[in-house]
This record gives structure tokens, C-alpha cells and sequence, in this order.
């Protein structure tokens, strides 16, 4: 996928660039396989907002996904279609009792090949293994957590795990974020990194694409009355925050430690701030 530049004919044309979506073979998504996707606007069953920044935007159809792929499943690539509910594109896969899924595209799938999935599958991209079967070195991706429990980590565009080692019944994967995780090697994963790696790479350069996606204005704490938030109050901005910043109920916002100890830790090899550390 290109970055798709523009002239500079309005101010919000300025510096906008967008993806020219070359890779999609079709626009109309599988019938069968969308839902309706309700948007809660960021409130909770209660009406409550409870994640603000959140509402309006364009309607969309929810892509039914398939992230567990059964043993022995042998499909064919019918199309690479565009997700509006993802960042990575998906590939529409035929078996040959004629049923469909949608599954995650990885970089270089194309119309045509044939996608397998199982102990039994060839190492190649978009098919699915144990980890046990995939190679030392690998990059993966749609990785599960628990045996049968579907991809879960490294889902979005242009990301990929690493397959470092294996041990005592555990394979050590390398993530994104630089954590090394201990994942059981019977677990599956897909082999390859995740199509649409340009996504990053996207300016949005105005105010109403936001919008479009659902993203409401974020407004600073500083610029509130003191009513609404404790950074609040006074020359309409123009001052410092006094304190330590805070969330808008009182919460510290850095260093302060949120985080409880989770039993999980005990399958973190080396922690994605290591790095940081240094």
C-alpha cells in the first residue's frame, strides 16, 4: 500500500495524505458474513459515559471474523478487502465445500493461493501452526494465548512477533512492544507480518476526518472552570497546572503506579520496559 499525497487546495488538503488502496480486489464485502455494528458513543448500559472523546462518525458494518481456524482446513483467497472496524486489511478465503471466512492479511497474500491450517500445513504465509511446528526465527502473527482460544495478540497492520525459542513445553515469542512472553507451543499462530504496514504513516491533516471516524474533541484540563477538572480555573489556560497532573477525578497521571500484579507475570520473560530502562 502507497501513501497517496495531495495538492494543496484548501487548508485541509495541506499536508493530508491518505492510502491509495491498491491491493483491495473488491469494495462489496461478503453478506453473510457482516453484522450490524451498534455503537455505544462511549456510554455504558447505564447511558453513562465511560470512555470519553467518543461518538458520531459513519456507519459501518462489523466484518465477522474468524481468528480460530480449524485443524485441517485447507481455503483459497478470493479477495483482499478493506475493514473500517481494523487498521489491517482482511482476505476473504473460500473452502472447497464452498464455505467463507474472513481472516487477517498478511504482507504478500494474494488472490488465488491457497491458505491451510493444522500441524500438517506447509510453512508459508497465511497458514496457520502450533508453534511447536513453526520454525525458530519466524515472524507470526494472530498469536493465541490459550489452546483454542483464537488470535488474540499482534493483530494490527504491519505488526508481527518473533518465535525466539522454545522450552519445556513453552515457546518464547518476542512481541511488538519488545516483551518476551512465554506462550504455550501447542498454541497456533499465522505465519508472516500483517499487511497495510503504511497505516502509520497516514496524516489525517484536518479536524472533520476525526470526525468521520468517531473521534470526538479532546479538551485540556487547563481551559476548564475548576468545577470540571483540578486543573481548572482561572486566566483561561494561560497558567501552569500548580500540581501534578491528574486525571479529572483526582487520579495522578504520572509515575503513579494503576497496574495490580497479575498471576500472567509469572510468563513475562523480559518486560517491554527493559529497554526504557537503560
Amino acid at each position: 500500500m502507497a501513501i497517496k499525497q495531495y495538492k494543496p487546495t484548501t487548508p485541509g488538503r495541506r499536508g493530508m495524505t491518505s492510502q491509495d488502496f491498491d491491493g483491495i480486489t473488491t469494495k462489496k464485502p461478503l453478506k453473510s458474513l457482516t453484522v450490524i455494528k451498534r455503537r455505544g458513543n462511549g456510554r455504558n448500559n447505564q447511558g453513562r459515559i465511560t470512555t470519553r472523546h467518543k461518538g458520531g462518525g459513519t456507519k459501518k458494518f462489523y466484518r465477522i471474523m474468524n481468528f480460530k481456524l480449524a485443524e485441517g482446513v485447507t481455503a483459497t483467497i478470493e479477495h483482499i478487502e478493506y475493514d473500517p472496524n481494523r487498521s489491517a486489511r482482511i482476505a476473504r478465503i473460500k473452502e472447497k465445500d464452498g464455505t467463507y471466512h474472513y481472516i487477517l492479511a498478511a504482507k504478500g497474500m494474494a488472490v488465488g493461493q491457497t491458505i491451510s491450517s493444522g500441524e500438517e500445513a506447509t510453512i508459508e504465509t497465511g497458514n496457520r501452526l502450533p508453534l511447536k511446528k513453526i520454525p525458530i526465527g519466524s515472524l507470526i502473527h494472530g498469536i493465541e494465548m490459550k489452546v483454542g482460544g483464537g488470535a488474540q495478540m499482534v493483530r494490527s497492520a504491519g505488526n508481527s512477533a518473533q518465535l525466539m525459542g522454545r522450552d519445556n513445553g513453552y515457546a518464547q515469542v518476542r512481541l511488538p512492544s519488545g516483551e518476551v512472553r512465554l506462550i504455550e507451543e501447542n498454541c497456533s499462530a499465522s505465519m508472516g507480518v500483517i499487511g497495510n504496514e503504511q497505516h502509520q504513516n497516514v496524516k489525517i491533516g484536518k479536524a472533520g476526518r476525526n470526525r468521520h471516524k468517531g473521534k470526538r474533541p479532546g479538551v485540556r484540563g487547563v481551559v476548564m472552570n475548576a468545577a470540571d477538572h483540578p486543573h481548572g480555573g482561572g486566566d483561561g489556560g494561560r497558567h501552569g497546572i500548580g500540581s501534578a497532573p491528574k486525571t479529572p477525578w483526582g487520579q495522578k497521571t504520572l509515575g503513579f503506579k494503576t497496574r495490580r500484579r497479575k498471576n500472567t507475570s509469572q510468563f513475562i520473560v523480559r518486560s517491554r520496559h527493559s529497554s526504557k530502562r537503560k
